[in-house]
Protein backbone atom coordinates (compact mmCIF):
# COMPACT_ATOMS: atom_id res chain seq x y z
CA UNK A 1 0.00 0.00 0.00
CA UNK A 2 1.25 3.15 -1.47
CA UNK A 3 0.52 4.79 2.16
CA UNK A 4 2.34 2.73 4.81
CA UNK A 5 5.42 3.30 2.21
CA UNK A 6 4.80 7.09 2.98
CA UNK A 7 4.08 6.33 6.80
CA UNK A 8 7.03 4.07 7.10
CA UNK A 9 9.86 7.07 5.40
CA UNK A 10 7.85 9.22 7.95
CA UNK A 11 9.30 7.24 10.69
CA UNK A 12 12.58 6.86 8.91
CA UNK A 13 12.67 11.08 8.46
CA UNK A 14 11.81 11.21 12.20
CA UNK A 15 14.58 8.81 13.47
CA UNK A 16 16.74 10.64 11.86
CA UNK A 17 16.02 14.08 12.72
CA UNK A 18 15.93 12.52 16.43
CA UNK A 19 19.33 11.65 16.37
CA UNK A 20 20.62 15.38 15.98
CA UNK A 21 19.53 16.28 18.76
CA UNK A 22 22.53 15.64 21.04
CA UNK A 23 22.23 13.80 24.88
CA UNK A 24 25.22 14.66 26.31
CA UNK A 25 27.21 11.56 24.62
CA UNK A 26 29.04 11.80 21.17
CA UNK A 27 27.40 10.27 18.68
CA UNK A 28 28.51 11.20 15.15
CA UNK A 29 25.15 11.52 13.67
CA UNK A 30 25.13 15.11 15.34
CA UNK A 31 26.85 16.59 12.89
CA UNK A 32 24.55 15.02 10.20
CA UNK A 33 23.46 18.38 7.62
CA UNK A 34 26.52 20.58 8.32
CA UNK A 35 27.91 21.04 5.06
CA UNK A 36 31.48 21.99 4.40
CA UNK A 37 32.54 24.38 1.74
CA UNK A 38 35.10 22.20 -0.43
CA UNK A 39 37.00 23.72 -3.15
CA UNK A 40 33.72 26.20 -3.63
CA UNK A 41 30.96 23.33 -3.53
CA UNK A 42 28.72 22.28 0.00
CA UNK A 43 29.59 19.11 0.98
CA UNK A 44 28.95 16.74 3.96
CA UNK A 45 31.18 16.63 6.39
CA UNK A 46 30.83 12.89 6.58
CA UNK A 47 32.39 13.10 2.92
CA UNK A 48 35.57 15.24 3.67
CA UNK A 49 36.12 14.01 6.93
CA UNK A 50 36.57 10.73 9.30
CA UNK A 51 34.36 11.23 12.39
CA UNK A 52 35.32 8.88 15.44
CA UNK A 53 34.44 8.52 18.96
CA UNK A 54 37.43 8.00 21.46
CA UNK A 55 35.58 8.36 24.46
CA UNK A 56 31.90 8.93 25.60
CA UNK A 57 31.91 12.74 25.39
CA UNK A 58 34.57 13.38 22.40
CA UNK A 59 34.36 13.76 18.70
CA UNK A 60 37.53 13.82 16.40
CA UNK A 61 36.75 15.10 12.70
CA UNK A 62 39.94 14.39 10.79
CA UNK A 63 39.32 15.48 7.36
CA UNK A 64 40.81 13.57 4.48
CA UNK A 65 42.57 16.41 2.79
CA UNK A 66 44.63 18.88 5.88
CA UNK A 67 43.76 22.18 3.35
CA UNK A 68 40.09 21.58 4.31
CA UNK A 69 40.54 22.01 8.17
CA UNK A 70 39.65 25.91 8.31
CA UNK A 71 36.39 25.18 5.83
CA UNK A 72 35.84 22.15 8.37
CA UNK A 73 35.98 24.24 11.87
CA UNK A 74 33.86 27.24 10.28
CA UNK A 75 31.31 25.06 9.19
CA UNK A 76 30.68 23.24 12.57
CA UNK A 77 30.83 27.04 14.49
CA UNK A 78 28.38 27.90 11.86
CA UNK A 79 26.12 24.93 12.75
CA UNK A 80 25.74 26.62 16.16
CA UNK A 81 25.99 22.88 17.94
CA UNK A 82 26.77 24.84 21.18
CA UNK A 83 30.07 23.13 21.29
CA UNK A 84 33.34 24.82 20.67
CA UNK A 85 35.66 23.09 18.43
CA UNK A 86 39.19 22.93 19.18
CA UNK A 87 41.71 22.49 16.08
CA UNK A 88 45.06 21.23 16.82
CA UNK A 89 46.57 21.44 13.28
CA UNK A 90 45.78 17.36 12.12
CA UNK A 91 41.98 17.09 13.61
CA UNK A 92 38.96 19.21 15.11
CA UNK A 93 37.97 17.92 18.37
CA UNK A 94 34.93 18.53 19.78
CA UNK A 95 34.48 18.32 23.71
CA UNK A 96 30.68 17.67 24.52
CA UNK A 97 29.95 19.14 27.71
CA UNK A 98 27.80 17.83 30.42
CA UNK A 99 23.81 18.81 29.82
CA UNK A 100 22.09 20.91 32.71
CA UNK A 101 18.43 19.80 33.94
CA UNK A 102 17.02 23.38 31.87
CA UNK A 103 19.10 22.19 28.74
CA UNK A 104 17.76 18.33 28.81
CA UNK A 105 14.38 19.74 28.89
CA UNK A 106 14.77 22.02 26.82
CA UNK A 107 16.10 19.17 24.10
CA UNK A 108 12.75 16.88 25.24
CA UNK A 109 10.75 19.56 24.66
CA UNK A 110 12.20 19.73 20.77
CA UNK A 111 12.09 16.08 20.31
CA UNK A 112 8.18 16.16 21.12
CA UNK A 113 7.90 19.02 18.64
CA UNK A 114 9.84 16.76 15.92
CA UNK A 115 7.44 13.85 17.08
CA UNK A 116 4.30 16.03 16.62
CA UNK A 117 5.54 17.37 13.48
CA UNK A 118 5.80 13.79 12.42
CA UNK A 119 2.26 13.01 13.74
CA UNK A 120 1.05 16.14 11.47
CA UNK A 121 2.55 13.95 8.16
CA UNK A 122 0.98 11.17 9.33
CA UNK A 123 -2.34 12.72 9.51
CA UNK A 124 -1.96 14.28 5.96
CA UNK A 125 -0.85 11.00 4.41
CA UNK A 126 -4.04 9.42 6.29
CA UNK A 127 -6.59 12.57 4.50
CA UNK A 128 -4.67 11.57 1.28
CA UNK A 129 -5.77 8.54 1.50
CA UNK A 130 -8.91 8.82 2.64
CA UNK A 131 -9.63 11.25 0.03
CA UNK A 132 -8.37 8.66 -2.77
CA UNK A 133 -10.34 5.96 -1.50
CA UNK A 134 -13.76 8.21 -1.28
CA UNK A 135 -13.11 9.32 -5.10
CA UNK A 136 -12.52 5.58 -6.47
CA UNK A 137 -16.22 5.31 -5.28
CA UNK A 138 -15.78 1.72 -3.93
CA UNK A 139 -19.34 0.38 -2.96
CA UNK A 140 -19.87 1.41 0.75
CA UNK A 141 -18.78 -1.74 2.99
CA UNK A 142 -15.61 -1.90 1.13
CA UNK A 143 -15.50 1.60 0.89
CA UNK A 144 -15.52 1.61 5.21
CA UNK A 145 -13.29 -1.52 5.14
CA UNK A 146 -10.72 0.53 3.36
CA UNK A 147 -11.20 3.30 5.64
CA UNK A 148 -10.93 1.28 8.39
CA UNK A 149 -7.21 -0.37 7.09
CA UNK A 150 -6.09 3.04 6.87
CA UNK A 151 -7.05 3.98 10.66
CA UNK A 152 -5.46 1.19 11.96
CA UNK A 153 -2.40 2.11 9.99
CA UNK A 154 -1.92 5.62 11.18
CA UNK A 155 -2.71 4.10 15.14
CA UNK A 156 0.00 2.02 14.86
CA UNK A 157 2.66 4.43 13.29
CA UNK A 158 1.23 7.54 15.87
CA UNK A 159 2.39 4.63 18.50
CA UNK A 160 5.51 4.34 16.85
CA UNK A 161 6.23 8.04 17.36
CA UNK A 162 5.24 8.12 20.53
CA UNK A 163 7.29 5.25 21.52
CA UNK A 164 10.23 6.69 19.32
CA UNK A 165 9.41 10.18 21.79
CA UNK A 166 9.26 8.12 24.75
CA UNK A 167 12.93 6.70 23.95
CA UNK A 168 14.30 9.85 23.21
CA UNK A 169 13.31 11.29 26.68
CA UNK A 170 14.40 8.95 28.35
CA UNK A 171 17.88 9.43 27.06
CA UNK A 172 17.98 12.61 27.27
CA UNK A 173 16.98 12.82 31.04
CA UNK A 174 19.37 9.84 31.91
CA UNK A 175 22.17 11.74 33.79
Amino acid sequence: MDSEKKMISTIESLKNKLTTIRAGRANPAMLNGIMVSYYGAPTPIQSVANITVPEARQLFVKPFDRSTLKDIERAINEANLGIAPTNNGEMIILTIPELTEDRRREYVKQAKAIGEEAKVALRNIRQDANNEIKKEEYPEDEEKMYLEEIQELITKYNKIVDDEIKVKEQELMQV
